[in-house]
């Protein structure tokens, strides 16, 4: 094919469709913002989102709970590695199958808030879940408080300590387990600090 101005013949090339390769997201040539990932595959898995994630969940009432352990997040700091600092004041979470506790059964103790030393759940509380995190089917009387967890466009149940507020994970309910209970309490190793004695 001959174009005026152009001094050789263009030439044209087709290729099919098909035999192009797939590109994925990662290659794409455009930047895409979050918000188009999202609504292009609504249904992925988000549990990496918890595990990175430093950014406070919005709690119902949270705002309005006065916890008898009132330290600054200075203070907090100052005791509380890099870590648990992440998870029990900032409410994150710790990666599935890599918590200290994740697969420890003992036969007697407690586990207490790595923040205050409040005691929380006994050994006999603690059951085989598989979910990645020690799982207990109940705690101490008083030691855990609920709330609402909006965060991440669903409903849960965040528990905290009752002492001091720290951020110990999530409770869920009619899973099925052959608890007394039913419920199972989800929490990162790091919000415990297990005592033999005292069970």
């Amino acid at each position: 094919m001959r174009f005026p101005g152009l001094s050789s013949p263009l030439r044209i090339f087709t290729v099919p469709l098909r035999s192009q390769p797939a590109r994925s997201l990662r290659h794409h040539p455009r930047p895409i913002s979050g918000a188009t990932v999202l609504r292009a595959a609504p249904t992925i898995p988000f549990l990496g989102s918890f595990f990175s994630s430093s950014a406070k969940f919005n709690t119902q009432d949270d705002s309005n709970m006065s916890y008898p352990d009132q330290r600054s997040p200075d203070a907090w700091q100052a005791v509380l590695s890099p870590e648990q600092f992440r998870v029990l004041r900032e409410k994150g979470t710790e990666r599935p199958f890599t918590g200290e506790y994740d697969g420890h059964y003992p036969s007697q103790g407690v586990y207490n808030c790595a923040g205050c030393n409040a005691p929380l759940y006994k050994a006999s509380h603690k059951f085989k879940s598989g979910c990645g995190w020690p799982a207990y089917f109940d705690s101490i009387p008083g030691a855990v408080t609920r709330h609402t967890d909006s965060s991440f466009g669903m409903e849960r149940t965040e528990i905290v300590c009752s002492n001091c507020g720290g951020h110990l994970g999530h409770v869920f309910k009619g899973e099925g387990y052959p608890t007394p209970t039913d419920e199972r309490h989800c929490v990162n190793s790091i919000s415990l600090r297990f005592k033999e004695e005292g069970n």
